[in-house]
């Protein structure tokens, strides 16, 4: 399986079949195990065995074959599945982490990232420095021997500001800290985040991965010692499990990950392109354009610019809403990385929390839009764009 390339590890990795022979992956849609004798269950409560199960929260064969398959894909020693993005979010954060202890953060977070760093770990005295991820001198100033972890979204949201993972790794490690990059923009597919110099990769599932808009979820991957060590017994004893039928989903989701995010970043890259220089835009930020402030930083570190690209109505908020209620292919939703080509506003929505002199200073502006590549034709999402434009 090691020589398997990433798109035959999506349909392939971690298969388990009962004694039926399935082709699909079975759902094992049960919260319990049953135990031939007392000895054994009290034998699985000691020491669980490679492919033995003692409870849902802890671990189910389905959820067990999308962590197994996904970590394939990534690189990954190990995986632990979650209930939601945000809760392996919070999950790979809270469960290193202690009073006392120090973290450093790039500032373009999404915002219920912003309400973990700031807020929940603030409670229990953890603290916090927030950078310019895009700025290393920052970093090197901020990460002291006392930081215990770093964190940044590898292509932030919703500005796309692309962090130099090997860079930001090499500092931290130095100082002895951790690296926890949340890699949903930058996807599977076009990122190698752990190979760079990462030491804990957190996605929300429910955003490429499933990438139809159905279920919510979420994985967390590293070390063997980390995952088991540190992270699955904060998850088991929190309850933050995925379901059985959610990792059906994803493992569904996964064989077809590559064919639909190459796709969709071919169609992102045509958008932004077309779009670049447009009247009634003030900036098209895309890491695929040479005008995007780290394209060469996208480049090599991915490949690709990505899925998603945000454009900035120069009109502002009045502007920004008469172009979303004009569009009639693109969907309005806070959700990404789907079928369905999606727009959002994030300043009213997504990021709506945030006090206005952050929203400025991160480049949350009230014309901002975010907008998210799906699978209909090329040609039909411009026209659609380009028609809203000219209702504005």
């Amino acid at each position: 399986m090691t020589t398997w390339s990433k798109r035959t590890k999506q349909v392939h990795a971690g298969t388990r079949r009962s004694q039926y022979g399935e082709v699909a992956e079975a759902i094992f849609l049960t919260q319990g195990f049953v135990y031939d004798t007392a000895e054994q269950a009290e034998a699985r409560f000691v020491e669980l065995g490679e492919d033995e199960f003692i409870y849902a929260r802890y671990g189910n064969p389905t959820v067990r074959m999308f962590e197994e398959r996904i970590a394939a894909l990534e690189g990954a020693e190990d995986a632990f599945a979650t209930a939601s993005g945000m809760a392996a979010v919070n999950a790979a954060l809270t469960s290193m982490l202690k009073s006392g202890d120090h973290v450093v953060a790039a500032r373009a977070l999404f915002g219920s990232c912003l309400y973990i760093l700031e807020e929940v770990l603030a409670r229990f005295g953890v603290s916090l420095t927030l950078v310019d991820g895009t700025d290393l001198d920052q970093w090197k100033a901020a990460v002291t021997p006392g930081t215990k972890a770093v964190f940044f979204e590898s292509v932030s949201n919703p500005t796309l500001e692309v962090i130099d993972i090997r860079a930001v790794a090499e500092i931290a490690h130095a100082a002895g800290a951790l690296v926890i990059v949340d890699n949903v923009f930058a996807t599977p597919v076009f990122s190698d985040a752990l190979a760079q110099g990462a030491d804990v990769v957190v996605y929300s599932a429910t955003k490429h991965i499933d990438g139809q808009g159905r279920c919510l979820g979420g994985v967390v991957l590293g070390s063997a010692e980390y995952i088991r060590g540190t992270l699955e017994p904060y998850l088991k004893h929190t309850g933050g499990a995925l379901s059985p039928f959610n990792a059906w989903v994803m493992l569904k989701g996964l064989e077809t990950l590559d064919l639909r995010v190459r796709a969709q970043a071919e169609a992102a890259q045509a958008l932004a392109g077309a779009l670049e220089g447009h009247g009634k835009l003030s900036r098209v930020i895309y890491p695929g354009l040479a005008s995007h402030p780290q394209h060469g930083l996208a480049m090599a570190q991915m490949g690709s610019g990505g899925t998603m690209l945000s454009i900035e109505l120069a009109g502002g908020q009045p502007a920004a809403f008469r172009f979303l209620n004009a569009l009639k292919l693109f969907t309005i939703s806070n959700n990404l990385g789907d079928a369905k080509s999606l727009v959002t506003h994030p300043a009213t929505t997504t990021h709506q929390r945030l006090p206005e002199e952050q929203k400025v200073m991160l480049g949350i502006s009230p014309g901002l839009v975010r907008v998210s590549l799906g699978l209909e034709d090329p040609a039909d999402l411009l026209a659609d764009v380009t028609g809203a434009l000219a209702a504005v």
